[in-house]
């Protein structure tokens, strides 16, 4: 078992790069950050009140492409956004390690776009939905108008007494027109229904994906009562692409002696694509969301992205560190 790691220095604050250009506008974006700790993992604190150091290397975990071209996160590398993660994993005291043997955690590293399902109202289900349901009012319509005339009183000039009622012919196309409608409503109720479901499951996959588990299981009993708003709000995000970026901490001296895997914290956070370039607020974003590294949010934490200026340098050495 092979772990391809990037073994940092001192050095990954040396030169700066400007995450946003000055004068840029502010993006009113917000990052939401969710962060979870394992059980047995605890931050030293020292007697200043800040915490003790402690080492870490980055791993490669992957890039979720999405399913359309945007040139803000497609072209970004491993290097990329492992350099942006830097300086904020130093300001919680995290210190990148160049020696295997002293290099308390792996910090694996995944970022990307997700791919949000087809909103209802521009789906091809809704439009075969629309034209069944125009077709059947369509037929209702004809339907209603014949009973009506049906029920009409037939009273020929010369007699005073009413002898029959009016009874339109009913054709046999009538019929199987409105037979067809009844099917095509049928099948139209089906294909909303089935990409309902589809709808669901991608909105769960996402909300596992970007942290969004527990909102998603405490509102699962709100459809149908007042506080359904609460539930939509969540989906109402989650239909929408967003960028992210996970970190999971593991013990690197554990994976690497013992191949074993013990996630000590995780924290993702992300942001909506709309209006933003991730390549430009990625510094932010992590920045703002280092106060959760190695912390628990309990929950989903919010914050707008903050202005100014992050700098970041480059990570100086490249390695691969083989397990025992």
């Amino acid at each position: 078992m092979t772990y391809a790691v990037l073994l940092g220095s001192a050095a990954v604050l040396g030169t700066p790069i400007v995450a946003r250009a000055s004068g840029e506008p502010e993006s009113d974006a917000v990052t939401v950050v969710s962060s979870k700790v394992s059980d047995d993992y605890s931050r030293t604190r020292l007697r200043d009140g800040t915490y003790a150091p402690e080492t870490y290397a980055f791993g490669e975990g992957g890039h979720w492409t999405g399913t359309v071209r945007d040139g803000s996160i497609d072209g970004l590398k491993f290097i990329d956004v492992a350099r942006a993660m830097a300086q904020p994993l130093a300001h919680q005291s995290y210190v990148p390690s160049r020696d295997p043997r002293a290099t308390k955690q792996l910090i694996m590293v995944y970022w990307g776009r997700t791919s949000t399902p087809e909103r209802f109202d521009g789906s091809a289900a809704a439009g075969i939905l629309q034209a069944a349901a125009a077709n059947a009012a369509t037929h209702k319509a004809a339907s209603d108008q014949n009973t009506q005339f049906s029920q009409q009183i037939v009273t020929p000039p010369a007699v005073s007494m009413p002898c029959a009622k009016f009874d339109p012919a009913t054709t046999t196309d009538q019929i199987t027109g409105s037979i067809d409608a009844d099917n095509a409503m049928t099948g139209a109720l089906s294909l909303v229904s089935a990409e309902n479901k589809s709808r669901d499951q991608q909105d769960a996959k996402n909300a596992s994906l970007l942290g969004y588990d527990t909102w998603w299981d405490s509102t699962a009993n709100f459809k149908g009562t007042p506080l359904e708003h609460r539930r939509q709000d969540m989906i109402d995000e989650l239909e929408h692409d967003r960028y992210f970026v996970i970190l999971m901490a593991y013990d690197f001296q554990t994976l690497w002696k013992g191949r074993k895997h013990k996630l000590l914290w995780q924290t993702r956070f992300s942001v909506s694509q709309r209006g933003v370039d991730f390549d430009k607020e990625l510094p932010l974003m992590a920045m703002n969301a280092s106060r959760y590294f190695g912390q628990s949010s309990n929950g989903l934490a919010r914050d707008s992205l903050p202005v100014g200026r992050v700098d970041v340098g480059d990570l100086k050495t490249l390695g691969v560190v083989a397990a025992k």
